[in-house]
């Protein structure tokens, strides 16, 4: 007779997350950084960076294969609208309009959600792959610094207005100022949460803070300031000091808006004329372009297919008009759904730091997609969300030993 009795999950034993499980996650987000930026120091040719970058995806696919060879996986609303979103990419992709490379991308994307079905037994709402995608986008901010020491002169180009890029691995400053962003904020609410002791903070903190101001990322700041803000209000009720913390940032932010106010404004407008400023740096024109293009029903429903996320040769530079592009009107609506979803969940759970964080990467990825795309592939935002499905996922939030971190304690 089969053994019918159903062996337990790590998410349902308190289990430990294996280290393999976080090495799997970093090389997930070494995956998602891209191939474009400004000039490195040292010249990498592009196949040797999709080399790098396709190589880290198969990686951590094996490694999540062999950390879970019976294909067990937890439930998952996000994960199953990602994986709809999929199947209407490889829909709208086979007819080849978009070229082989559709298909090629669709083959990123299936194997990026695949791997984060296999990782979702470990999805207990422990702090474990926060602590991870912390380390990682560190680990690529530090070689941005880097680059900014050996050679300012290519890390802060004309070519980019001056804004900070990277040049040891080719970033742009949209990509150098979302990781700092979100980094500097998951730090600011594990210092808040005592899973962060104040020195180690202030070393992620004030490094992202300065990264993100070079990188003049207006999307970015905004982010990091509404994320926040609606994290610490999640907060509020329950806790003293997230009300003492909003409250001395309001208090700071008033004051700097009086006595910073016209630095700010030329920090925003970033030396631009008021009409490209209002156009938001050209994007409104590619935006109308794409929008009045003439398409046939089944592209109205499910897009071109996968592309490089540009439209004529210029970036589309938002999440939504993207998604339309590449997956029609299919697309969106499962990309609203997914983000509904987490919302809701973020919403109907009882207040803790896990849901502050959740909070936060939700409204940071939300507010970033009006002039960012990512939200429709394999990116760093939907590994933003996947962090927050992780922190949301039913019987988590346990606070080990390991994980709490006394202000009082020595680092």
């Amino acid at each position: 007779m089969l053994n019918t009795i159903r062996r337990p999950t790590p998410a349902e034993t308190g289990e430990p997350t294996p280290k393999l499980a976080g090495v799997s996650w970093e090389l997930l987000i070494l995956n998602t950084l891209g191939s474009t930026g400004a000039q490195t120091v040292v010249p990498l040719p592009r196949s040797v960076i999709q080399l790098v970058t396709m190589g880290a995806l198969m990686t951590a696919f094996a490694l999540a294969l062999v950390l879970n060879p019976r294909l067990k996986v937890r439930p998952s609303a996000y994960l199953m609208l990602l994986s709809l979103l999929l199947v209407t990419s490889v829909v709208a992709s086979l007819d080849l309009q978009s070229g082989l490379g559709a298909l090629f991308r669709c083959f990123r994307f299936g194997l990026f959600v695949v791997t984060l079905w296999l990782l979702t037994p470990w999805w207990t709402g422990s702090f474990t792959f926060v602590r991870r995608h912390i380390r990682m986008f560190g680990a690529v901010l530090v070689s941005v610094a880097l680059g900014l020491a050996v050679a300012p002169g290519k890390a802060m180009p004309e070519s980019y207005g001056g804004r900070l890029a990277g040049v040891v691995w080719p970033l742009t400053p949209p990509q150098v100022g979302q990781y700092a962003a979100v980094i500097a904020g998951l730090a600011a609410l594990m210092w808040l949460g005592q899973r962060l002791a104040r020195r180690p903070a202030l070393l992620v903190i004030v490094p992202c803070l300065a990264l993100l101001l070079l990188s003049h990322t207006r999307t970015a700041t905004l982010g990091l300031a509404a994320g926040l803000v609606v994290a610490l209000l999640s907060l509020a009720l329950t806790s003293a000091r997230a009300r003492k913390v909003f409250t001395t940032l309001v208090v700071l932010g008033g004051l700097s808006a009086v006595v910073f106010g016209g630095l700010l404004e030329t920090w925003f407008l970033r030396g631009q004329s008021e009409e490209n400023f209002s156009s938001l740096t050209g994007r409104a024109k590619v935006w109308d372009a794409l929008l009045s293009a003439p398409r046939t029903v089944n592209e109205y429903l499910f897009g071109v297919g996968l592309t490089d996320k540009s439209y004529d040769g210029l970036p589309i530079d938002n999440s939504w008009l993207a998604v339309y592009h590449e997956q029609g009107f299919v697309g969106v609506a499962l990309v609203a759904s997914f983000l509904l979803v987490l919302i809701a969940v973020a919403v109907l759970r009882p207040p803790s730091l896990a849901r502050a964080c959740a909070i936060f990467l939700i409204t940071y990825c939300v507010s970033a997609s009006y002039t960012e795309a990512g939200l429709g592939d394999a990116s760093p935002y939907l590994l933003h969300l996947a962090l927050a499905a992780t922190l949301l996922a039913q019987g988590g939030g346990r606070v080990r030993e390991d994980e709490f971190i006394p202000e009082g304690r020595p680092e």
